[in-house]
């Protein structure tokens, strides 16, 4: 898995109208499958009074996760089309939910396959693919004397990092996977062996 990929780039959204019925698809970056079921949450809530929110997701965990549910459409209607997008897209660490709001007509199951296989390809082009490589998180605990030091270090290896200043200094690093043995060599250099590191696995 140390190999790139395809993802999405951004949140994003696409809305169409078919025969009355409102469709919304959203979809987002997700690198883990509590990530992608708390999108899906997030999206139920917000959309609490939609008639239905069919999520599907791609995720590159350990083993490699794919999920959909047609959440009370006809059975291979929503779910399945959803999927199949992300699929043929060749998009991982992504997760889709499409929002219906039902207009008084059936769409019958090819039309409603239809009509969720395009708000998801509508919403991964508003999203755009990108290369991605695979990422890893640790975090990394100082006293406040090495604090300075460890965040010019992370800052000039261009890392994703957040700080968090209480007794002490924890940085919540995400770097690609293929820097973070040598990141975190740097980081024990920097503070003479005193840095907690703690690899999340």
């Amino acid at each position: 898995m140390s190999e790139s990929y395809w993802t999405v780039a951004e949140p994003a959204t696409a809305r169409f109208e078919v025969q009355g019925s409102e469709f919304i698809g959203h979809v987002a970056p997700a690198e883990t499958v509590e990530a992608a079921e708390a999108f899906y949450e997030e999206i139920c809530e917000q959309y609490a009074d939609a008639t239905h929110n069919v999520p599907a997701y791609r995720v590159r965990a350990s083993p490699f996760r794919e999920y959909s549910s047609d959440d009370a459409e006809p059975s291979g209607s929503a779910g399945k089309p959803a999927l199949n997008v992300l699929q043929q897209r060749e998009v991982e660490n992504v997760v889709a939910v499409v929002t219906r709001y039902y207009g008084g007509t059936n769409l019958g199951v090819g039309g409603l396959a239809r009509s969720y296989s395009r708000a998801v390809k509508q919403g991964v082009d508003a999203a755009g693919v990108v290369e991605s490589l695979p990422h890893e998180r640790f975090s990394i605990t100082v006293t406040y004397d090495d604090s300075g030091s460890v965040r010019s270090l992370l800052e000039s290896a261009a890392v994703d990092f957040e700080a968090d200043y209480e007794a002490k200094v924890t940085f919540a690093v995400r770097v690609p996977t293929a820097e973070g043995s040598d990141l975190r060599d740097r980081v024990r250099s920097t503070t003479s062996g005193r840095a907690d590191i703690d690899t999340h696995r």
